[in-house]
């Protein structure tokens, strides 16, 4: 969709009322779903004249991500053409107000633009085209920014996935993609959505995060920092486990980047998000089907093609599925130092959606089965939580010790210990080691990578 065909769509969706005639009414039953806007009439006037005037010189400017800037004075002088017709006059603050809304409409994201653009902000929840949400420093807050209606909302989702060859209408009312700068973009729309049409934005920093900086984040001590970074050296498998919103993909990230340059790593996720410095790498995405129903390539397929890429290692974005089943086999099978994700909120809780995972897969395995293919694939289970003051902690690294008859067996090598609030709200605690000396420990030694045994006894991390 160009920008002209998109401008076009928001010039002939606006309910205003028109010269000389009746005002449009909305769409049945919709009445209450329309903002009230005084300066509604203003804005579409200015933006129809600004598509006569510079439409084609825009829609070349569209791909430039500073290319508003171009024409930021040009339709601040149409403004005051439309405001002496209208013989409106409009505050310093509202004129400004008006700009940027017409701007962010043609080479943005709308009225959520600044808080894409706002580093502070990690995420960004459209509810409705009058309820929008951001996630800032970990807290949940409720924003003053409204779009004019469901279709303005649509609009914006559109101009998301249309370039990235996705498509989302009443047959196919969800959607998955990403932004240029690696956000995660959920779409999901009526009849699905009873509310409107709700979009949801993760964002992800432009620099990704290293250890040190969740170190400081207070997200694991430096002892757990050393330990999981000499447990990614030594190719371990590793899986992360969560809930929503936990920093499972920032962890997993960081975990990845400990990998040795010389290795070729294969990447497998719904929408791409991680983001790698090695420079042997091959990065997997599923695909959804077309609009005929076919085409659909998911995890699982991903998976079972990675293994004949001859990879060093598989790193799977988060696994939902039958997939589990494959990524067990290839741990099970030399492809060790595997990294996944899923959610749960313990890390036996991840073993036991593990088994649900791989019977999913349509096979008809015995459970203890099952869990000697978790036993002797899964090597590490890294369990995050997020609470209540928006911090997010690694509150257990748990090691998988094998089997005692169909129980799998777990020992936890470093826990959080949470013990209340200080003055500012925020969460206290210490990590500490337990005092187990992990079943990895003999392997660094022969790998050359020195981890003390210091760091495993309790008073060892702070």
């Amino acid at each position: 969709m160009s920008v002209l065909n998109r401008l076009e769509q928001i010039k002939e969706s606006s309910q205003i009322k028109k010269p000389g005639g009746p005002p449009v009414p909305p769409p049945s039953g919709r009445e209450d779903k329309q903002e009230t806007d005084p300066l509604r009439h203003v804005r579409v006037k200015l933006l129809k004249r600004a598509v006569d005037r510079f439409g084609k010189e825009m829609q070349a400017a569209a791909g430039n991500g500073d290319g508003w800037q171009a024409f930021a004075t040009r339709i601040d002088s149409l403004l005051t053409e439309v405001l002496e017709e209208e013989k409106t006059f409009l505050s310093r603050v509202e004129r400004q107000r008006v700009l940027g809304d017409i701007l962010n409409d043609i080479f943005g994201l709308g009225p959520i633009e600044p808080f894409v653009k706002d580093p502070t902000v990690t995420e960004v929840m459209v509810n409705g085209f009058n309820s929008i949400y951001i996630e800032r420093e970990g807290r949940i807050e409720k924003t003053e920014i409204r779009f004019r209606d469901d279709e303005h909302v649509m609009q914006i989702i559109e101009k998301i996935i249309f370039p990235l060859g996705r498509r989302i209408d009443e047959s196919s009312p969800m959607v998955d993609a990403r932004l240029p700068n690696g956000s995660r973009v959920n779409a999901i729309i009526p009849p699905l959505a009873i509310d409107g049409p709700s979009l949801t934005i993760r964002k992800f920093s432009e620099e990704p995060f290293g250890i040190d900086d969740l170190t400081s984040f207070g997200t694991l001590s430096s002892e757990m920092a050393m330990f999981l970074r000499a447990v990614v050296e030594i190719s371990m498998n590793v899986l992360v486990s969560g809930g929503t919103g936990t920093g499972k993909t920032t962890l997993l990230n960081v975990l990845s980047s400990f990998i040795p340059k010389s290795e070729r790593i294969v990447t497998i996720e719904d929408a791409a998000e991680l983001k790698m410095h090695q420079p042997h790498v091959v990065r997997l995405e599923s695909r959804p089907a077309n609009i005929e129903g076919k085409g659909r390539i998911g995890i699982r397929e991903l998976v079972i093609n990675s293994l004949r890429m001859r990879p060093d290692r598989i790193i799977v974005g988060e696994v939902r599925g039958g997939e589990a089943l494959d990524m067990l086999q290839a741990m099970n099978t030399g492809h060790d130092g595997s990294l996944t994700t899923l959610h749960a909120n313990s890390p036996r809780d991840a073993l036991a959606r593990l088994e649900t995972m791989v019977l999913m897969a349509g096979m008809d395995l015995p459970v203890r089965a099952i869990r000697e293919q978790v036993a002797g694939g899964i090597n590490l289970i890294i369990h995050l939580k997020r609470f209540r003051d928006g911090t997010r902690k690694i509150v257990k690294i748990t090691e998988i010790a094998g089997m005692e008859g169909d129980i799998i067996t777990m020992q936890d090598l470093f826990v959080f210990e949470e013990t209340g609030m200080d003055e500012k709200g925020r969460v206290t605690g210490r990590f500490r080691p337990t005092g187990i000396i992990p079943r990895c420990q003999p392997m660094f030694k022969i790998k050359g990578i020195h981890v003390p045994q210091d760091i495993f006894r309790t008073g060892g991390a702070n």
